[in-house]
């Protein structure tokens, strides 16, 4: 992997679900959620089977390798669809296994996708922290943190799902500077996953800053995305609410892309569109049924960090 796309990989794991609803066990902290009542349990489904293809479909056709699994709901797995919060990658050939909040998601933890990761990357070590769980330590991979490859700084919103033990542990062991920060929506609460409010491409930044608790800390964050020269661009609540942070920078062939909800796209403003647009192209995938579960896009693909083996 070149450093000009240390940040945007070029292959990601998704994982097709066949039984996929809304999480009733992870509602309690994750205003994002929503239920449709419209819509029969097989239909919601089918439509997130559906979804998932589409987007796989389209990834591989912009250039982005797609490793593609499929979750039978063998076991109640509803939130498989997500599965950057259980493992990460990174380059050098590392891979990190992370502690779950709750209980239903720790099941999603599949180690043939790490199999695959090591017939078909160079992986040299793979660092397991799912024992946290059992100390009730959580850390929801890049759910939990948004890493900045490039300055190597783990911003973490802070959550159930993001304790301040396992991050100390992943930064040390993956050498990141930890910076984490409180946030508070509208209605008070805290965000439930950074990569909801945050994204971080190459040349720009994405960021729901009303969000940052703290007025200085909102200002160092700032500060820290602009020093590597990015463009900031503030996310108004709506935006964030619209999905418009979980979105992912991708490498494409030559170029690169940023992969993103129809919806978060369209909450977008033209002035907005254009700053992306100077260095990465917006390609906008619908995944209405998905985002139900209270994440999209970015929640959907796990990046791959790792060189390929030849």
């Amino acid at each position: 992997m070149t450093s000009k796309h240390i940040q945007a990989p070029g292959a990601v794991v998704m994982i097709r679900p066949h039984r996929f609803h809304p999480n009733p066990e992870t509602a309690s902290d994750n205003a994002f959620q929503r239920t449709d009542g419209h819509l029969s349990p097989k239909e919601i489904a089918r439509a997130a089977y559906d979804e998932v293809t589409n987007v796989a479909v389209r990834l591989e056709k912009e250039g982005v390798k797609v490793h593609i699994f499929e979750d039978r709901g063998e076991k109640e797995t509803p939130d498989s669809v997500f599965p950057n919060n259980w493992f990460s990658t990174h380059p050098g050939g590392h891979v990190a296994i992370f502690p779950m909040y709750n209980p239903s998601r720790r099941r999603e933890r599949r180690y043939d996708i790490i199999e695959m990761l090591k017939a078909d990357y160079r992986v040299q070590d793979v660092i397991d922290y799912s024992c946290l769980e059992y100390d009730h330590l959580f850390l929801e991979g890049t759910g939990a943190m948004v890493l900045d490859h490039i300055a190597r700084v783990a911003y973490t919103a802070r959550s159930n799902r993001a304790d301040p033990i396992p991050l100390e542990r992943f930064c040390t062991h993956f050498n990141f500077e930890p910076m984490a920060f409180a946030t508070a929506d509208e209605k008070g609460g805290s965000i439930y996953h950074t990569n909801v409010m945050m994204c971080i491409a190459t040349d720009f930044a994405m960021v729901g800053f009303d969000i940052i608790s703290d007025p200085h800390r909102r200002e160092e964050i700032r500060a820290r995305l602009a020093e590597m020269g990015r463009r900031v661009i503030a996310l108004d609540n709506h935006q964030i609410n619209e999905f418009a942070g979980n979105a992912i920078e991708l490498s494409a062939g030559e170029g690169r892309i940023l992969a993103i909800s129809a919806r978060a796209a369209a909450s977008l403003t033209r002035q907005q569109k254009d700053f992306i647009e100077e260095s990465a192209r917006i390609v906008e995938l619908s995944v209405p049924t998905i985002e139900l579960a209270g994440g999209s896009i970015r929640c959907m693909l796990a990046g791959i960090h790792l060189a390929r083996r030849y």
